[in-house]
């Protein structure tokens, strides 16, 4: 059975319960399931929001890229990546990574593949909103989001 991953991009929120229930549905040959929800910081209480913008249909076609390398790579049975865009406020969703495996270890890498990728190879682009209202600038990229990346052609 070829394992096809859920990808989405979207505006609105998300729920973690029920994108568990619609991976694991009736599925017995799944015997870990390692989900990973990343939330939106308030920067020690300056941040008023996280504006997220990507590029439409190149956004979903590279997440999906990662996802069907995280599958063949870690032989998960099932894997969903949801990332959301536009204004999000502190304690929100931002991105939510589900792997499902025969066995934990595989969940837990593949769950972490893919997040290592997104944070690197995905087209977003993060804007911070001051709380007092003032517009921040473009958060740049982190030498540490890429030496995470690196490990996994090291890990081979």
């Amino acid at each position: 059975m070829s394992v096809q991953p859920l990808v989405r991009v979207q505006r609105e929120d998300l729920d973690l319960q029920t994108e568990i229930d619609r991976l694991t549905n009736g599925r017995h040959d799944i015997g870990a399931v390692v989900t990973f929800s990343g939330l939106c910081r308030d920067e020690g209480g300056t941040l008023g929001a996280l504006e997220l913008e990507h590029y439409p249909g190149m956004a979903e076609a590279e997440i999906g890229r990662i996802a069907n390398l995280a599958i063949e790579r870690f032989e998960l049975l099932g894997l969903t990546a949801i990332h959301r865009y536009g204004k999000i406020a502190p304690g929100e969703n931002i991105v939510l990574v589900i792997a499902a495996a025969p066995h934990r270890q595989a969940a837990f890498d593949g769950a972490n593949f893919v997040m290592d990728f997104l944070k690197t190879s995905a087209p977003f682009w993060k804007k911070e909103h001051g709380k007092d209202g003032a517009e921040g600038g473009w958060v740049s990229a982190k030498d540490a989001d890429d030496a995470a990346r690196a490990k996994w052609a090291e890990d081979k």
